[in-house]
């Protein structure tokens, strides 16, 4: 532990958290915790604009974002990291602005790319976290594969029309399940998305901030176990589970129940 601890808040960090730090759940020990981590978030949409504010907010020392859309009038309804003046520009790019508007005392790193299996092990390497933001299953796919290879915590995140859900695994424990557990590929798979299907606005805001809380507690080491939570967007009622590994799962080779 004396290796992340080691460090000190300067002044303006030690305002700047003040609410953190008098938080017995937190405190100093657990805000340099927060300054030593670095999460990566896949998708900078609907889910990765509330999840990045907070986590950017909260004083997550490094934080890379991956997304390859241009700001579009249409985004304006959910993706509430952008304003009318970034229409046209690129996600990352102007997502990286807000964040570092909201707290220059971090690290942004951006990049203008599409996740796949040939750059994501790369971009994963030196990650405490990952956040799935993204909006399809090849992607979350590719992000299980290689946060199961390094022992990265995966958390996931998804909001079609009033539905949505929540998922964590951690992958440092060797016997965690993994998302093929929960949801095997197919060869029918539907490509269900905001763009197809619709989503409430708010919806996206609650699993996205959702995620960010669910990162801070893995980081801060108050999360235990894989878990996968259903909330109801109308009648807001959640549901929570506890995750277990498949029989002979695909993804993660699991050859017990």
């Amino acid at each position: 532990m004396a290796e992340v601890i080691e460090g000190a808040l300067s002044d303006k960090e030690q305002l700047r958290y003040s609410r953190h730090l008098m938080l017995k759940e937190v405190g100093l020990e657990g805000q340099l915790k927060l300054k030593a981590a670095h999460v990566v978030v896949v998708g900078a949409g609907g889910l990765g604009s509330p999840a990045l504010l907070y986590l950017a907010a909260a004083g997550v020392g490094k934080l890379t974002l991956l997304d390859d859309d241009n700001v579009e009038l249409s985004n304006l309804q959910r993706q509430v990291l952008y304003k009318v003046n970034h229409l046209g520009q690129q996600k990352v790019s102007a997502a990286g602005k807000v964040l570092s508007s909201l707290n220059n005392q971090i690290t942004i790193n951006t990049l203008n790319i599409q996740l796949s299996a040939e750059n994501a092990e790369q971009i994963f390497t030196d990650a405490t976290l990952v956040l799935d933001c993204s909006d399809n299953f090849n992607t979350r796919y590719v992000v299980n594969h290689f946060c199961l290879k390094l022992a990265i915590p995966l958390v996931s995140g998804a909001a079609i029309a009033t539905d949505g859900q929540l998922m964590c695994f951690d992958f440092r424990d060797q016997h965690s399940p993994c998302y093929g557990c929960v949801f095997p590929r197919t060869a029918d798979e539907q490509t269900l998305n905001c763009s197809n299907a619709g989503v409430l606005s708010p919806l996206l805001g609650v699993i996205g901030s959702m995620q960010a809380l669910l990162a801070v507690n893995v980081i801060l080491g108050h999360h235990q176990g894989s878990k996968f939570v259903r909330f109801d967007g109308l009648g807001l009622v959640q549901q929570q589970f506890k995750l277990s590994k498949a029989p002979q799962c695909a993804e993660c080779g699991c050859e017990e129940a």
